[in-house]
């Protein structure tokens, strides 16, 4: 057979899921799914209904945008139910349509996974994909995990010798067992406050909280997304920098020029409305007007951050700039948003790296690596 006759490589794009975060997954997909090269690989739609019913998409990038607040796209369900298989080399896609049996798709070369939160970006997927021994997208199970749970992170992170804004960790058990003490460690760190849930992104169920008489409906908002709470000291007056990172096909990894947000309006913080609608009027400084030495060390922490939670593929870093020029970790998000305004695809095109070259990377990191344990 030729290297004309060779089948193309089958990528599964996977989009949705159960978590507060669908929307932003189905952006995402919608994004990555106009501009995967369909001449190189075969491409199959894979949604991910709230329900978690894995189903055939149709993929219709057009279908998949954030128009506004009141025209969200989701996976609805409705679609062939799909199963993922493993067997000998890898794994395969089982369809079973309504009055069928189940029908073999295909086999799969990598899944891309443009999951967000729960159920999708903090292992779970991951490890199911392990399991099917099948070669996928980002980050493995462990740095998935650790990078969902802002609280894990930071201790993570804590033990690489790399700072943090201070904190504080509320379960529901917490604030059930003892509300007292609970609002005295959260007193201890000085209002303002934020208090967000540990394990969600998108900037959803976060509130500023500027006294004790506003804690307990902000502690509600977050355990709407996460019964586990973090609640943090107010950074004042930082700047909020952004910094990518990228898997190279030699092991080692790039960054990009920081990018600087600048939440204006009536947004005190880059909530979601800031984030993923076009009529807001948050700005993005890209790349940051910083001094040479200051970026320098974003893009070097952004390095060891990603090293240190163990990430693969890519990721993004975010960096509070304290007026002191102390630099702070915020988080790292190890399957950012692909969305049109999302800051990571800008960063690299910035940085000389355009949207198409970076899908092209993360499927080539994907398919160049082993399954199972590296």
């Amino acid at each position: 057979m030729t290297s004309q006759q060779q089948p193309k490589p089958r990528i599964a794009v996977v989009f949705g899921g159960r978590s507060s975060e669908h929307v932003i997954s189905c952006a995402t997909a919608g994004s990555v799914l106009a501009t995967i090269d369909r001449a190189a690989y075969d491409v199959i739609p894979v949604g991910i209904a709230t329900d978690g019913r894995w189903v055939l998409a149709d993929g219709d990038p057009e279908r998949l945008r954030i128009r506004s607040a009141e025209e969200l796209p989701e996976v609805d369900g409705s679609g062939d139910l799909v199963s993922l298989n493993a067997v000998a080399g890898g794994a395969e896609l089982v369809v079973s349509a309504a009055g069928a049996p189940p029908s073999v798709l295909g086999s799969v070369d990598v899944v891309f996974p443009l999951l967000h939160g729960p159920w999708g970006e903090d292992g779970t997927v991951q490890g199911l994909l392990e399991m099917a021994g099948v070669r996928y997208v980002g980050s493995g199970v462990l740095a998935s995990a650790i990078g969902m749970d802002k609280a894990v992170t930071k201790v993570v992170l804590a033990g690489a010798g790399l700072p943090t804004v201070p904190s504080v960790v509320v379960t529901a058990h917490d604030w059930r067992a003892d509300e007292t003490d609970c609002r005295e460690r959260i007193a201890a760190l000085g209002y303002p406050v934020f208090v967000k849930p540990t394990r969600a992104g998108s900037s959803m169920g976060i509130s500023k909280v500027r006294g004790p008489e506003e804690l307990a409906a902000a502690i509600e908002t977050a355990q709407a997304h996460d019964p586990k709470v973090l609640v943090e000291a107010f950074a004042a007056g930082a700047r909020e920098i952004e910094c990518g990172v990228l898997g190279a096909l030699d092991g080692g990894v790039e960054t990009t020029l920081p990018a600087e947000i600048k939440v204006g309006g009536d947004h005190e913080f880059y909530d979601f409305e800031a984030k993923y609608l076009p009529e807001e009027s948050t700005t993005i400084d890209l790349p940051a007007d910083l001094p040479d030495e200051v970026i320098a060390r974003v893009r070097e922490m952004s390095a060891q951050v990603f090293r240190a939670v163990g990430c693969e593929g890519l990721a993004r870093v975010d960096f509070f700039l304290m007026p002191s020029g102390e630099l702070l970790v915020n988080e790292i998000n190890t399957m950012p948003g692909f969305t049109p305004t999302s800051m990571y695809p800008q960063m690299w095109a910035a940085s000389g790296f355009d949207y198409p070259q970076l899908v092209e990377r993360l499927i080539q990191l994907a398919l160049a690596r082993d399954t199972g344990l590296r």
